[in-house]
């Protein structure tokens, strides 16, 4: 397991710094079950481990490290299995309606099993897991599990109503509810790999009030922003952006590019579109036509960028393909000569990407959840 495999100094640090947030549950809840919000559990465990934070992205990953892929959560143990929410599905539910009960199941798993596959390409992961800190009166456990495919051959309906539905496959056991058009996955507490003793504050306020005369800077290093916003950056949709129209990617430009009439063209080649707006609001964000750029990929790796076309509406990679292979064949999985649509960005939780400016001149690209860039023209129109 991942965390028989840290260092000791960082395994104390993690199990001293979850009995500290634990003591401060009496600032949340009278319980006796230790409270920890589950952003704080994210943030802790990046910190802990020097893992990679990717919790400000809709993927099924909250954290990287080494190849893997952590979902990182935190629940109360229960009696020792508990459904709790591993995925939602909100942009696809008015399609939900065109599906008998054994074929919604399916189309479930289908998303479901995209979303991590896509989240494993965008991050070079290997391999992907559940890292969990459960909770009981007195204590935490740490479980670890792994975050597997839901297996469609094997998908039996357990059990049906009018809220939702529960089946299992050969691994695990889930239940979909439908009016919140969310994923839920059985977890078993057992075989935990770490236990912490929690002592609750009776009052916390007390031990809160006494950190006013002194500098924080080890605990501001856990707030994390949900967009790194020490660097200047702009959101950019994956599809066009016309006035009144329905959100479509073009059957020859942007991501299809390489369909559009007139000279031959690399079946990889693509771009991302470059609202006219972007340029007038931040005028110095892009370089001019003339000038590449080195961009960063999330998984470490870079790429040489232009902006490109009349009015600089295209991000394109400077060799035309290299962009393109990389978002429709590496992380999209479309099969050359398909014609990419709303409806695949749709499936997979994306529609957008966000580019950071960094201090040296380079660049870096993020992908976002869908709604991204609508938030983001709302906010700077």
């Amino acid at each position: 397991m991942f965390i028989d495999s840290q260092s000791k100094e960082n395994k104390e640090y993690y199990k001293k710094m979850l009995a500290i947030m634990g003591s401060l549950s009496r600032l949340y809840s009278e319980s006796d079950e230790p409270y920890l919000d589950y952003r704080v559990a994210e943030n802790l465990f990046c910190k802990s481990f020097n893992a990679d934070n990717l919790s400000r992205d809709c993927t099924s990953a909250d954290a990287s490290l080494n190849g893997i892929g952590f979902g990182i959560k935190t629940f109360g143990e229960k009696r020792g299995n508990t459904m709790e929410k591993v995925a939602e599905f909100n942009a696809k539910s008015s399609s939900f309606k065109d599906f008998d009960m054994k074929g919604l199941v399916q189309e479930i798993a289908r998303l479901r099993n995209e979303r991590i596959e896509t989240t494993m390409k965008i991050y070079a992961l290997e391999q992907m897991m559940y890292h969990c800190v459960t909770r009981t009166k007195g204590k935490m456990h740490v479980l670890e599990t792994p975050m597997r495919l839901i297996d469609t051959a094997s998908i039996k309906i357990l059990d049906e109503s009018k809220t939702s539905v529960s089946f299992k496959d050969k691994h695990e056991e889930y239940s979909f509810n439908f009016s919140k058009n969310t994923l839920f996955k059985r977890f078993i507490i057992k075989d935990t790999v770490t236990e912490v003793s929690i002592k609750i504050l009776e009052d916390p306020f007390d031990v809160l009030a006494g950190l006013t005369s002194i500098e924080l800077p080890a605990i501001a290093d856990l707030a994390f922003s949900p967009i790194e916003t020490e660097y200047p950056h702009v959101f950019l949709p994956l599809y066009s952006t016309r006035s009144g129209e329905e959100k479509e990617v073009g059957v020859g430009s942007g991501l299809n590019q390489w369909n559009a009439a007139g000279r031959k063209r690399d079946l990889d080649e693509a771009y991302i579109p470059v609202p006219a707006w972007i340029h007038r609001k931040f005028p110095d964000f892009f370089p001019d036509r003339e000038t590449p750029f080195e961009l960063m990929l999330p998984n470490k790796q870079t790429m040489s960028a232009k902006i490109c076309q009349a009015g600089g509406k295209a991000l394109m990679s400077k060799s035309n393909k290299e962009l393109g292979k990389w978002i429709l064949r590496d992380i999209l999985s479309i099969p050359q000569g398909e014609v990419v649509t709303y409806k695949k960005l749709e499936d997979i939780g994306l529609d957008a990407v966000v580019i950071y400016k960094l201090p040296d001149g380079k660049y870096k690209i993020d992908f976002a959840k869908i709604g991204s860039y609508d938030e983001f023209e709302e906010q700077e129109k």
